[in-house]
This record gives structure tokens, C-alpha cells and sequence, in this order.
């Protein structure tokens, strides 16, 4: 039996001579809801971010321990030759790209991303509990923020990362020069005993403060809930939740692989993790600079501590122009100078400004997280497989980069850095074919507005929920959904 539908025409009734100025008017919350809006933003600023930049800082600068351990005998120690400390480092990574097949339905929550990255990344115990993280946290900052403030927030939570390399590495130079030796272990064991006891004490606290969603945190008042679910339905001209039942998830993934953006934002993603590859040899690029092992971990500091701020701005600026694309683009030629550079030069003052431009390839990061949240927006089963996939697919790259940073090529590390410029390349052309896809869908969009298009009962109901959500009437709802463009 064929499906129920209804026309543009039968859901507009007498309001479909409405205009898209009507329409849009209840597209944009009461002066009431912006009151209540501007207290729920700055709540989330307040007491959400910090809980997440923090978790995120801590998980980085465990992750950075390797490369920082590097310098503190940690080869010498474990009697580590040839590309073994490299194929360590890869090894954390192989779980990302090894368990795509083992898949299983699971309930509508933050524990579908969790189940999808843990499917997606999943082989030893560390990468049984960091592999969700990332995803899950893109994923569970776009169920909080509005696409025009996601880029600038993706931005201050990547800065947990951009941190942990500056003052993970001079708590790594401070253990090296007070604790090395100290009750028979070496400075690289008390660099782990002491960030990774830290690390476990903020991840206990972590899960009983972080709530979940704006419906079940019950520090927000029932308006406040109510604004948090409705201008995430505006945005998206449609309720920003899944529909019930346990298929929900499979329908996600199911979504995410037939969409070709998804492998588009994979493969860039995976380009910039790829070219960023440099930061778990940061240390070893700082030691051919020609100082000790604590200065070449006190340089460290300086590039990072510059592209924290700078970040900041750079996404603030891509959501106050609603763009993308430019935002992702530009830094990649600054990147490029700054590889070459250091590959062609040998004295201190070239080489070491070069790592502040090889660190531009941070600032795509935030521009890059935004346009997948912007280039996916729904259904949530759908972005969150999505997230999943594509950092399955970005951290690939961590598997097979370190093998170009070999000893052989020190101190100008050619190989390496060429694939650096190589994989920027990519990452452009990738930018530039999902601006053109998006740029398409759009006109598409402007054309399919005006015209009289059969709705089934499935999406019949969903258009219900998105009325239901905005408190408006279906016929509205229908003109806000098709009214709806991405960013590009």
C-alpha cells in the first residue's frame, strides 16, 4: 500500500500566497526568547565550555606525553630502534579504521555517537575510551549552539589542544629538569604518573557535573528549555531530534554513507590531521633548532600560545560573515610558506618562525568542525554517524604520517613536509568541491521553494514536530523548511 501524501499546496491552504517576509517572521524568536536566549548562552559559555575545553586539554596533553617523552630518554629507555617509536605513536591510531563493520542499532542519546566511535575506533584500551571523545563532543556541542556560534566555540574548545602543546611541554620541562631520577624512575615515567593521575581525578568529576542535553540538565528553567530546543529547530527548519525506536541509528548511518558530503568533509578532515601531523614531533622539529633538551621544550610554547588567541578571532570572524570556505582556505598557503622555509633554511630566527605559520593548519580546525555541523545538520542520527565516520577516516592519517618524519632526514625533515604541502592541496580541493555541492544544493533549494511538492506521512510527521518544537502551525513550518540554506 503506497504511502498518504499531501501537497505544498493541500498543508498551505489559504496561506500559501504567503510571503517569504511573513514566514520569516517566525523564523526568529520574541523579544522574550532573545532575553532568554542571551541567559542560556551565557550559561552554556559559562558552565558548559570550561567543562569540555578542560576534559579536551587534559586528553591532549596525554596524548602529547609521547612526543615530549621523546626527549626525555624514553627510547634510550625502552631501547627503541629504528621506526619503532614511530610505529608506538601509529599504533594508538589503527583502532580508528579497524572496526567500520561491527555495527548494531542502539538508542537515540549521546550514547548513539559514543556507540558509532566506538565501532569506528575501537582496538585496545586507550582508544576504547579516546575514541568516541572527539566526535562525541562535536556532536554533543551542536545539540547546545546555533550554527553562527558553532565555528567560534569549536574554535575555544580545539584550544584545549593548542594549550596542552604549550604548557604540557613546560610541565614536561619542569619535571625533566626537578624530577628525573627521583625514586628510581625516569623524568618520562613521572611525566605520565602525574598528568595521567591528574587526568583520571577531572574525568570522575567530569561525568557527574556535564549534563547531557538542554532537556535533561536541570540547572535550566522549563523556558530556557524551551528557547534551547526552539532556535535549533529554526536553524534547521526541522525538530533536532530522532525518531523513536531502535532503527533510528541505523537509518543515521545508513543517511551519512549515502551522502557524498560526508566523504568529501572526511577526506579534508582527514588532509588537515594528515598535514598537522607535525605536532607529535614538535619537540624533535624545536630540538634542530640547536638548544638543550628543556629549552627545545620551552620553544614549544610560543607557537601554540599565538594560535590560541589567533584561532579565536579567525572563527569568530567566519561566524560574523556566515562563511566557510574562505576561512578554511586561506590559512592553507601560510601553512605552505611556513614548511618550506623550514626545510630551506638554517638559521634560528627563519626556522623557528616557520612553526608559527606551520601552526596556521590549527585554525582550519574550527572551520572545519562548524561546516560539518553546518553541511549535515540533520536528522541527529545522521550527524552523529557522520561525526563518527569522518573522525574514524581524519585520524587515519596518524596511522601512516609518522613514518615520514624519519631520523635520516633531520634537521630539514624534507619528505615530511612535502606531504604536509601535499595533503593541504587536498584538503583545498576538497573545500572547493564541497563549496560547489553546497553552492548547488542551495539553487536547488531557491528553485524547489516556490513549487508544490508531495510530502509522504513520514515526513508529514516530522514537519509536525518541527511545528510542535517552534510553536508555530505546519503550514509555516513548511515554509521555514524550505526556506532553509547551508553555509558555505
Amino acid at each position: 500500500m503506497e504511502a498518504h501524501q499531501q501537497s505544498d499546496h493541500d498543508i498551505f491552504g489559504e496561506k500559501s500566497t504567503a510571503s517569504h517576509d511573513e514566514v520569516l517572521q517566525f523564523s526568529k524568536l520574541t523579544e522574550e526568547e532573545l532575553a532568554v536566549e542571551k541567559k542560556l548562552r551565557r550559561k552554556i559559555d559559562t558552565l558548559i565550555m570550561p567543562l569540555v575545553i578542560l576534559v579536551y586539554l587534559m586528553n591532549y596533553i596525554d596524548r602529547n606525553n609521547y612526543a615530549a617523552a621523546r626527549l626525555q630518554g624514553l627510547e634510550d629507555d625502552l631501547h627503541l630502534t629504528g621506526e619503532q617509536y614511530q610505529t608506538a605513536l601509529s599504533i594508538l591510531f589503527v583502532a580508528y579504521i579497524l572496526t567500520l563493520a561491527t555495527l548494531r542499532p542502539v538508542d537515540s542519546s549521546l550514547d548513539s555517537l559514543v556507540w558509532y566511535s566506538e565501532r569506528f575506533g575501537v582496538a585496545d584500551d586507550n582508544n576504547k575510551t579516546e575514541a568516541p571523545f572527539f566526535a562525541g563532543v562535536l556532536f554533543y556541542l551542536s545539540k547546545w549552539y546555533t550554527k553562527e556560534e558553532l565555528a567560534f566555540r569549536m574554535s575555544i574548545f580545539y584550544a584545549g589542544s593548542l594549550i596542552s602543546g604549550a604548557f604540557g611541554n613546560l610541565i614536561a620541562a619542569g619535571i625533566l629538569s626537578g624530577l628525573a631520577g627521583a625514586r628510581g624512575y625516569a623524568a618520562w615515567q613521572w611525566l605520565y604518573i602525574i598528568e595521567g593521575s591528574i587526568t583520571i581525578f577531572i574525568g570522575l568529576i567530569i561525568c557527574v557535573v556535564l549534563p547531557d542535553f538542554p532537556d535533561t540538565w536541570r540547572a535550566l528553567s522549563p523556558e530556557m528549555k524551551a528557547v534551547a530546543n526552539r532556535r535549533l529547530a529554526i536553524e534547521a527548519a526541522e525538530a533536532d531530534v530522532d525518531e523513536p525506536g531502535g532503527m533510528s541509528q541505523l537509518r543515521g548511518l545508513k543517511l551519512a554513507m549515502l551522502d557524498p558530503k560526508t566523504y568529501i568533509l572526511a577526506i579534508a578532515y582527514m588532509s588537515i590531521t594528515g598535514a598537522a601531523g607535525f605536532q607529535n614531533f614538535f619537540p624533535t622539529l624545536t630540538g634542530t633548532l640547536g638548544y638543550g633538551h628543556i629549552v627545545s621544550l620551552l620553544l614549544v610554547a610560543p607557537p601554540y600560545v599565538f594560535m590560541v588567541f589567533y584561532s579565536f578571532l579567525h572563527n569568530w570572524y567566519s561566524d560574523k560573515f556566515h562563511n566557510r570556505f574562505w576561512f578554511f582556505v586561506y590559512p592553507i598557503p601560510i601553512t605552505i610558506v611556513g614548511w618550506i622555509v623550514f626545510m630551506t633554511t638554517d638559521s634560528f630566527g627563519p626556522r623557528y618562525f616557520s612553526l608559527f605559520l606551520m601552526n596556521f593548519v590549527f585554525a582550519i580546525n574550527g572551520t572545519c568542525y562548524g561546516w560539518i555541523a553546518n553541511a549535515i545538520p540533520r536528522p541527529p542520527a545522521k550527524r552523529a554517524a557522520s561525526y563518527a565516520f569522518i573522525n574514524a577516516i581524519g585520524n587515519s592519517a596518524s596511522i601512516w604520517t609518522p613514518y615520514t618524519y624519519r631520523d635520516q632526514d633531520k634537521p630539514h625533515y624534507v619528505l615530511a613536509l612535502c606531504v604536509c604541502i601535499a595533503l593541504q592541496v587536498l584538503a583545498f580541493l576538497m573545500a572547493l568541491l564541497l563549496k560547489i555541492i553546497l553552492t548547488r544544493q542551495n539553487k536547488q533549494l531557491d528553485r524547489l521553494e516556490d513549487e508544490d511538492v508531495q510530502l509522504t506521512d513520514r515526513e508529514m510527521r516530522k514537519l509536525q514536530k518541527a511545528a510542535e518544537f517552534e510553536g508555530i502551525d505546519v503550514a509555516t513550518a513548511r515554509r521555514l523548511q524550505k526556506s532553509y540554506r547551508y553555509m558555505t
